[in-house]
């Protein structure tokens, strides 16, 4: 790109790592220099929490306001009822309007650390698009918004070409996705003035057809841009860790599980991280992410207290980063650490090691357990488990009992009173 952009948001995007494609950098660029942008991104209601896998998309509309424009949360209360079929193997589960409403209550609690909702001009709006979906009229829609989409067209996009390629079904209410989507921007044009759709490159498609149909009805110029699919240095795709998907909801992953997970970042990682989900200075994130050896645990612990203060605030952190050091450091246990606790009923007779390691969610299932057991993975209150069939009693649960699944991953199990 030969443009140089002036606008603090998009000065921000490039130099931290969040662009990918622009449709118009230079217009995009001038209309942020005249005046507050409403900008959106849309999150479908599929579950109680957004993940970590998110989290770059959240982190664009935290600067965007940040930057003095107004971040516009797109909640897909209707569209959740037919699914995003992009990338995926197969058709989403249907939800029920009563789940879509308790998982969009859930979400609004996670943008409410990273952005503030309000009335003023630059303050964050959450909005459904079941508001203008729900009541839509069929041959109505047709008609007036199915005439100016070509199938030739959609079919060539990426995100349906590669499901047809691999010759998996795709229904045809999934294959109405992106004609909703690109409803979506037009409706948030025509009630909100927005001019700016973000999301992941999967959704170049989806955004280039909501700025054609919103020119062709409305007349009306906007903007996309898209941030890199985020994947860790080793191939891996952002928001999940060993034990399932990192929610950014206390109540789905708590604070020190969260915070270890930042501090489980390769070395690699590091510098990219910290520009991508922390506020710190690019010229601190790039020292920190090029130091080596002992010094490099430092920044993933800075890495991981920025990222869990952003999501559950500094006390969380510093409370993590303490149980951390407790457990790690000075082989302690930690009064942060995960804990589940059994009834007198589950250790009444004894409860196997086997199946402790799996109520306490270090282990997936029996069989994961006990290979857990057989590579020396598995300790009880620091002591390797080399025995599949041993039975914790009563007794072993005066004290909380710690477990721990390799050397990173460690949880309390104890008794109720």
């Amino acid at each position: 790109m030969t443009y140089k952009v002036k606008s603090d948001f998009l000065q921000i995007m490039q130099t931290r790592g969040f662009v990918a494609d622009c449709t118009d950098f230079e217009g995009l660029d001038r209309a942020l220099l005249a005046g507050v942008v409403p900008g959106y991104i849309g999150f479908d209601a599929t579950a109680k929490s957004l993940h970590v896998g998110s989290l770059i998309q959240i982190m664009m509309m935290r600067w965007l306001q940040k930057t003095g424009h107004k971040p516009l949360v797109l909640m897909g209360g209707g569209t959740t009822k037919v699914g995003d079929p992009s990338f995926r193997a197969e058709e989403r589960p249907l939800l029920s309007a009563a789940e879509i409403d308790a998982n969009i209550d859930g979400i609004r609690q996670v943008f409410s650390s990273y952005v503030c909702f309000g009335g003023a001009p630059t303050d964050a709006l959450m909005v459904n698009n079941d508001e203008w979906l729900g009541g839509l009229n069929y041959l109505e829609f047709l008609r007036d918004i199915g005439r100016h989409f070509s199938v030739n067209r959609m079919l060539s996009f990426e995100s349906v070409k590669s499901r047809l390629d691999r010759e998996q079904s795709l229904s045809f209410l999934e294959f109405n996705y992106m004609i909703l989507q690109a409803y979506d921007f037009m409706e948030l044009n025509r009630r909100y003035g927005c001019l700016l759709q973000m999301g992941g490159s999967d959704q170049w498609g989806n955004i280039v057809n909501g700025i054609d149909l919103t020119r062709r009805v409305l007349d009306h110029g906007v903007f996309g841009l898209t941030t890199p699919l985020l994947t860790t240095s080793d191939g891996k795709k952002m928001g999940k860790s060993l034990d399932g998907a990192v929610w950014l909801n206390a109540g789905m992953r708590t604070p020190y599980e969260f915070w270890q997970f930042w501090r489980n970042t390769t070395d690699a990682d590091v510098g990219r991280f910290l520009k991508l989900y922390s506020e710190l200075p690019v010229d601190e994130c790039e020292r920190l992410g090029a130091l080596e050896g002992q010094e490099i645990n430092e920044a993933k612990i800075c890495l991981a207290n920025e990222v869990t203060t952003l999501a559950h605030g500094a006390a969380a952190a510093q409370a993590a980063e303490a149980t951390a050091r407790q457990v790690f450091e000075q082989g302690g246990v930690g009064d942060d650490l995960p804990t589940t606790t059994l009834s007198a009923s589950e250790v009444k007779g004894g409860i196997s090691i086997v199946q402790a390691l799996v109520r306490a969610g270090l282990a997936g299932s029996g069989k994961e357990a006990k290979r857990l057991i057989a590579d020396g993975g598995a300790r009880l209150n620091d002591a390797p488990v080399t025995d599949a069939a041993l039975i914790l009693d009563a007794t072993a649960f005066a004290e909380p009992v710690k477990l721990s699944a390799g050397k990173k991953r460690h949880a309390l199990l104890c008794l109720k009173d």
